[in-house]
């Protein structure tokens, strides 16, 4: 009896974790937890410091489909000199030596069963400003899914913008 109530006891204890890790990927402002804890607003927004645009470090944004997470080549370019004795800048300067790109999650994707074609390069190409797709990541300190990118979403946005809401603009 003692081990039946063990075990109901552990189990009642995995069911809630594993549910307040769902609540925590799964509710608004995911921020999956990086292997190198990058902080936008300290490269976007610090009044001291660079104060970079988005382009910069996602310099595929406006040439291919995807904007891409830059490699670390792009990183060690300033940090190879600028805080150094920063703990996430030395993770940074180890991975990149050791040859490695960190394995980055993933906070904004479409699901692939939405058969969803999507090009950052039109959008960027019409002027819209990346905040419109993904919030305020200038005032992130970890970048967290502000915007739920329904297909309701793009739709309103294609009518508002007078860009086509044909199908097979995004469904190819």
């Amino acid at each position: 009896m003692k081990r039946l109530a063990k075990i109901t006891s552990m189990m009642a204890v995995a069911i809630v974790a594993g549910g307040l890790l769902l609540m925590q990927v799964f509710a608004g402002g995911r921020a999956p937890v990086q292997p190198i804890e990058f902080d936008h607003w300290q490269h976007l927004t610090k009044e001291e410091g660079p104060q970079l645009e988005c382009a910069f470090c996602h310099e595929h944004a406006d040439k291919s489909s995807h904007a891409t997470i830059p490699s670390l080549r792009t990183c060690m370019a300033c940090h190879e000199s600028i805080r150094t004795d920063s703990p996430e800048v030395q993770k940074l300067t180890a991975t990149f030596e050791r040859g490695a790109e960190p394995p980055w999650k993933r906070v904004y994707w479409m699901e692939k069963s939405a058969n969803v074609f999507f090009t950052h390069k039109p959008h960027i190409g019409a002027g819209l400003d990346c905040v419109a797709c993904h919030g305020q990541v200038g005032q992130m300190h970890r970048m967290r899914r502000e915007v739920d990118q329904t297909m309701g979403w793009c739709i309103d946005c294609h009518r508002e913008k007078g860009a086509s809401v044909d199908c097979y603009i995004c469904h190819r």
